[in-house]
Order: C-alpha cells, then sequence, then structure tokens
C-alpha cells in the first residue's frame, strides 16, 4: 500500500523558514505528479503547489516567490521550502499525489504554525 510520511513542521516566527520532507514508499514519487496541501481547521483544503515528474512547477498566487516545491525522485522524497513566512501560512500541511486526492486519500500531516 503506498505510504507518505510528511515531516519537518514546528513553530516559528514571522519571517522565519522551514522545510517540509514528504517521503513515498516504492517508487509512487518519481511517477507521479505530487503536490503539497494545506488545511486549516473549518476551512477547506487547498492546493500549494505541484511539481511534475521532469520538474514543472505550479503555485498557489499567495506563496509564489516565498515557498519552493522541489523533487528528488532518486530519494523518493518531494519538499517545500518555505520562507518568509507568514501568520496566514499557519495550517496542516500534506503531500499527495494526484490520484490519491481524487480517492481522498490522506496522510496525517505536518503542523506548521507561524507566531506573529
Amino acid at each position: 500500500q503506498v505510504q507518505l510520511a510528511e515531516s519537518g513542521g514546528g513553530l516559528v516566527q514571522a519571517g522565519g523558514s522551514l522545510r517540509l520532507s514528504c517521503v513515498g514508499s516504492g517508487s509512487i514519487l518519481s511517477t507521479n505528479v505530487m503536490g503539497w496541501y494545506r488545511q486549516v481547521p473549518g476551512k477547506q483544503r487547498e492546493r500549494v503547489a505541484v511539481v511534475a515528474s521532469v520538474g514543472i512547477t505550479v503555485y498557489e498566487d499567495s506563496v509564489k516567490g516565498r515557498l519552493t516545491i522541489s523533487r528528488d525522485n532518486a530519494k523518493n522524497t518531494v519538499y517545500l521550502q518555505m520562507n518568509s513566512l507568514k501568520p496566514e501560512d499557519t495550517a496542516v500541511y500534506f503531500c499527495n499525489t494526484m490520484s490519491r486526492v481524487v480517492l481522498g486519500l490522506w496522510g496525517q500531516g505536518t503542523q506548521v504554525t507561524v507566531s506573529s
């Protein structure tokens, strides 16, 4: 069964940085479009950034220039470098494949809290 494990979240002051990691089982990451998503309690989960297997990236407007998604297929890992963090970036962050999103399958995510 496919597994994805997010890590790297924590508490940081506004303007600070964090790097999130997502490690996948098998070759799931190397063969799929991968995305980072975030969810605040009481709100709908939103897509933050995606990266194709060949490295093409797309970002949500609110994070452009501050967050960078990347992947290391050899390590089955996707990263989200988060710089210039704002309190509104506070959320639980998840990584996922497009197919798992359609099926409603999600991991536990990692909590990011940005204090003002």
